[in-house]
Formats: C-alpha cells, sequence, structure tokens
C-alpha cells in the first residue's frame, strides 16, 4: 500500500479502493457519500446523481465511520484529514469545503513543511506563514 486517510478523530481508515470517502452534507442539509480522489492536487470526485450542491456552497464533510465533522479547527473552510505514506510517515491535509474550489495543503508535523496545491490555495495565507509563527495557530 502506497498511502492511505484516516479520520483524525476515531483513526478509522476512510479510503478504498481508489478514493476517499466521505459523508457530505450540502446547505439544504441533504446528505451524500463524496469520494474524492487521493492524490492532491487531483481534484476529481464521484457522488451520486441525485446528491445535488452548488459551485461556492460550503459542504459539511464527515468521517463515514464515527459521524465527527472534519472541519479544521484553526479555519471554518478547510478540512482536516491525515495522510500516512508508504514509511508510515503522517501528514496533515487540509482543504477547501467549498465547492469547486481548489486548494489543497500537506503538511508535514516533523518538519512544519508545507506543500499547497490547486489554483485557489494563495486565499489560506497562513500557510505560508513562517514556522516560527505557525506555531501559534491553533491546529486540530
Amino acid at each position: 500500500m502506497h498511502k492511505y486517510y484516516i479520520c483524525p478523530e476515531c483513526k478509522g481508515h476512510i479510503m478504498v479502493g481508489d478514493y476517499i470517502i466521505f459523508t457530505a452534507r450540502n446547505q439544504k442539509k441533504e446528505s451524500g457519500l463524496l469520494l474524492l480522489h487521493p492524490n492532491i492536487g487531483n481534484y476529481d470526485s464521484i457522488k451520486h446523481p441525485s446528491f445535488k450542491f452548488k459551485a461556492g456552497e460550503m459542504l459539511e464533510f464527515c468521517c463515514p465511520l464515527c459521524t465527527s465533522c472534519l472541519v479544521s479547527g484553526f479555519d471554518k473552510k478547510l478540512v482536516h484529514v491525515i495522510m500516512v505514506d508508504k514509511d508510515s510517515q503522517e501528514y496533515d491535509i487540509y482543504f477547501s469545503r467549498i465547492a469547486g474550489e481548489k486548494s489543497t495543503y500537506k503538511i508535514s508535523g516533523e518538519s512544519s513543511s508545507v506543500m499547497s496545491t490547486g489554483e485557489h490555495s494563495h486565499r489560506y495565507t497562513y500557510f505560508k506563514m513562517p514556522d516560527n509563527m505557525q506555531k501559534f495557530l491553533h491546529k486540530d
């Protein structure tokens, strides 16, 4: 296995096959399963056609196992999950909850290095803060 994703709350595996699985809710409180591609920077997703939402709508992402809401502790517009790579290195992954917004961040806990991707990643400037200032952010 080259990498997998886990819920930061229950530590359960939320990746099956080629997709990360979430329970999602739109602003009308309608729910559906939302499958996201696990490669950072690939914004492909799969959902049932009956689960509808509009571009710009803020979605709620929840763990399909423990049902915890996965909103980041320091920005309500971001989702937080954990990625574990083939070397068992853990990374905090943050991505936008706003439908159509392409911004993802991979943060290494050991070195505090940040990789950002997506055409809208400039909207979350605190990921560009110097390392000595990032320690003051409240993380999950």
